[in-house]
């Protein structure tokens, strides 16, 4: 797997962000994650070599098997696919 980048912020526990670096929603979840101040982990998958991005997008499919993006993965047990203000809100508890 790639290296993730650490954005630091309040524990919530594990949050993995799979974004686009072009994408309009993958960046209004990175900017509502850091408004929350929500620790979070995130790549930019198209920004990645070729065999970085097929194990990535591996991962993602196990949560999301459209692949599609923001696919946002809590503590390895759920997962938020798209730009959904309400549920990213709900993980600030």
């Amino acid at each position: 797997m790639p290296e993730m980048t650490r954005v630091q912020g309040k524990n919530v526990g594990k949050v993995v962000l799979y974004a686009l670096s072009t994408c309009v929603w993958c960046k209004k979840t990175r900017n509502l994650l850091d408004e929350m101040n929500i620790e979070y982990y995130y790549t930019y998958v198209d920004l990645l070599n070729s065999d970085e991005s097929s194990a990535v997008k591996d991962e993602i499919q196990r949560w999301n098997p459209r692949c599609s993006f923001p696919t946002l993965v809590i503590n390895d047990t759920s997962c938020i696919i798209g730009f959904d203000e309400d549920r990213i809100r709900g993980l600030a508890g």
